[in-house]
């Protein structure tokens, strides 16, 4: 029988749609990214918001798409459970970076720095915004854990939404969220041949971003 495979040596596709040169980025960092995300969603990129999150673990990275769910001026903000793998990692580690990456503006933007909690308040307020169903899930969940089978979770799932309908489901304390604090900010844009327009904000010490190209 022959096994017909797919020569991955040879998937190939030319970057044409743009170019991207430092005078083209406003000179925060956190507003150029905030131009490129909204034209992401006006473009209709299917969830733009979703970003790879990596940790390091005792020299051992580790990577995982989540979703952002806030911008403001101190940085980039998601939510998970504490107790998790990245939750753990964090706790050791607490530098990471973010990737997004909308193929159809053939874009990447790479974000380092520190990750911190958000406050209380702000865990609490987003929490009570969510699906019921998924505020159910951040509760039964022990993300992360090995389990024998999923039909406990299904089980604890449907108690949990029967047993008290009408009543507000309250925030775990092992879940809420983090903000990333950036340090480096990089702006990719696709471009022929492989040779891609790369645009570097890093921060520096006085809290002004020092803003310049690398090569691809």
């Amino acid at each position: 029988m022959t096994i017909h495979r797919t020569d991955i040596a040879d998937l190939r596709k030319e970057y044409t749609k743009s170019t991207l040169n430092p005078e083209d980025l406003p000179d925060d960092p956190m507003w150029a990214f905030n131009n490129w995300f909204e034209f992401a969603v006006h473009e209709q990129v299917h969830e733009p918001n979703a970003m790879v999150l990596s940790t390091v673990f005792d020299g051992r990275p580790s990577s995982r798409v989540v979703l952002l769910k806030g911008i403001n001026a101190n940085g980039f903000v998601f939510y998970t459970n504490y107790l998790s793998k990245k939750g753990h990692d964090l706790q050791s580690n607490p530098f990471s970076c973010l990737n997004f990456h909308w193929w159809q503006q053939e874009r990447q933007v790479r974000i380092e720095g520190k990750v911190v909690k958000v406050s209380r308040e702000e865990s609490e307020a987003y929490f009570n915004s969510r699906p019921r169903l998924s505020q159910a899930g951040a509760i039964v969940s022990n993300q992360s854990e090995r389990i024998d089978s999923r039909e406990p979770l299904d089980c604890m799932m449907e108690e949990l939404m029967l047993k008290h309908p009408e009543r507000p489901l309250e925030r775990p304390e092992h879940w809420g969220g983090y903000l990333l604090q950036p340090d480096y900010i990089e702006f990719w844009q696709g471009r022929p041949g492989r040779v891609h327009d790369r645009i570097v904000f890093r921060l520096k010490e006085d809290g002004s971003w020092d803003k310049y190209r690398v090569c691809p």
